[in-house]
């Protein structure tokens, strides 16, 4: 685990209702049911000034919401970067979490352990780890993916559709999400011919 020391102060509910978006502050690192004894970056979801008693909601770095009573002892609280302060452990936000799909032709197992001891070569046996593994056979094809409208007209005949992307694998659609009011179509890839007469 990462940390580094920083010079902080703690703050009292009235000196948080002060505080806006942009002002960095540093909350409690815990991460649900995981209590860490340091402290993460982070920023309020609304303006003090907007909360009226209870907790103030704000959100880390690494994308936890955290509710805090400043004035609660039994609390990490808020603090704010300060150099007449106390020293507090901060965790660093320099890793990056990559959720992965990989398509690999012919896979077999000894496919697959080579791409991961690969991995772990070239970044470190104890920063690449399997959290969990899907082995899918797919069909070596490629498709067209178009969105259009969820609730198209009858007899528009296609002409609201909108080339999303190209030469994409059938199993990576599900991994994105189409525009809001939009639904996606899959067909089989056509490459495109042009048959511009040439001189």
């Amino acid at each position: 685990m990462n940390t580094e020391k920083v010079t902080a102060r703690r703050l009292t509910a009235e000196e948080v209702s002060g505080l806006g978006l942009q002002d960095a502050i540093f909350v409690s690192a815990g991460m649900g049911v995981l209590p860490l004894d340091c402290y993460a970056p982070a920023f309020l979801t609304e303006p003090g000034k907007n909360f009226e008693g209870g907790s103030f909601a704000a959100r880390t770095v690494f994308g936890e919401e955290i509710h805090v009573l400043p004035d609660n002892a039994e609390e990490g609280g808020i603090w704010i970067a300060d150099k007449a302060g106390e020293e507090i452990e901060v965790l660093q936000s320099a890793g990056v979490l990559l959720n992965l799909a990989l398509f690999v032709p012919s896979g077999n197992k000894e496919s697959l352990d080579s791409l991961y001891a690969a991995a772990r070569d070239a970044f470190g046996a104890g920063v690449v780890q399997r959290w969990s593994e899907e082995v899918v056979a797919v069909p070596d094809v490629k498709v067209d993916l178009y969105e259009e409208p969820a609730r198209a007209r009858k007899n528009t005949n296609g002409q609201n559709r909108d080339r999303r992307a190209l030469d994409i694998y059938p199993t990576r659609v599900r991994f994105l999400e189409p525009s809001e009011g939009w639904k996606f179509v899959a067909e089989l890839h056509k490459e495109i011919v042009d048959d511009t007469p040439t001189i």
